[in-house]
């Protein structure tokens, strides 16, 4: 047994008198241990009061963008529920979790969290603004004014706010956004409105205006006919002028769909038409 100690005090003896024998290494050796022992107290230290209750997460201010205020937010209703669901305290919790939170929510569109110290969130939210409707009025689904859906309740839209009815696939609601802004420059010189827009599965689309006319386009997303709606568009307002002197106010619908032309529908014709059948079956009753 000695034999071994004896041999191994020597192996450590050996490799150990470098050291030994160069005081300068011993010093450097002790600094470093002496750093690395007060490094790890401090992180102990560190770690101690991170756990203090002190920093619990305790206060949540909820705040608008700049510009905008907040209409369908609860303050109160919506800060207990973080205090209640936030995991961690000011220095542990999980920011993208909580602003993943708040963007889950009906008519918040973003949410920026940042911490303040040393136990409260502030939480910057982007509301979102209902643009449109989303499969018609009895619709849970609303458009913002971005093209996005998302879901909320027409009644909670408030008084004063005009909502436009769109339909169409429901990853196409850009490309239907797209289209109306098109739509609505077209037909600013006839002081109209777009109040409703569809778009088939196919691609075809179509409006209503205020007027309570309808326009259909049919289909332009070919590359080769990425112009072919404008120019139908500009032969429409090309002879308008001569369509309107012949029929007046009784134009119901107009088609764009053709080549080479356009047609219209005559409100005042199928009213006749109607009244015509409607005697033809009380005379032969």
């Amino acid at each position: 047994m000695m034999t071994l100690l004896d041999r191994f005090g020597d192996i450590f003896s050996a490799i150990m008198s470098p050291l030994w024998n160069y005081p300068e290494r011993m010093q450097k050796l002790s600094r470093f241990l002496v750093r690395s022992f007060i490094l790890m107290a401090c992180i102990g230290v560190l770690i101690w009061l991170s756990q203090r209750p002190v920093f619990v997460i305790r206060q949540v201010m909820i705040e608008p963008i700049a510009g905008q205020t907040l209409k369908h937010i609860n303050k109160p209703v919506v800060k207990q529920q973080v205090l209640e669901t936030v995991q961690g305290n000011f220095f542990s919790v999980r920011l993208e979790e909580v602003k993943r939170g708040f963007e889950s929510m009906p008519w918040v569109r973003q949410a920026n969290v940042r911490r303040v110290w040393p136990n409260g969130l502030v939480i910057s939210i982007e509301e979102q603004k209902p643009f449109g409707t989303w499969g018609g009025k009895n619709s849970q689904t609303l458009m913002n004014i971005h093209g996005e859906l998302f879901a909320g309740r027409i009644s909670d839209v408030g008084e004063g706010i005009t909502l436009v009815d769109f339909y169409g696939p429901e990853d196409a609601s850009k490309e239907v956004m797209r289209l109306f802004e098109r739509a609505s420059i077209w037909f600013k010189p006839w002081n109209a409105e777009v109040k409703s827009l569809t778009l088939s599965d196919r691609y075809a689309w179509s409006v209503k205006l205020s007027n309570d006319m309808k326009v259909e386009f049919g289909r332009d997303e070919e590359n080769s006919d990425k112009n072919l709606t404008e120019d139908r568009v500009a032969r429409l307002f090309k002879y308008w002028p001569q369509v309107q002197e012949k029929w007046a106010n009784r134009i119901d619908s107009i088609d764009l769909r053709y080549a080479n032309g356009f047609t219209v529908h005559l409100a005042s014709v199928s009213v006749k038409k109607n009244e015509v059948e409607g005697k033809k079956s009380e005379q032969k009753q």
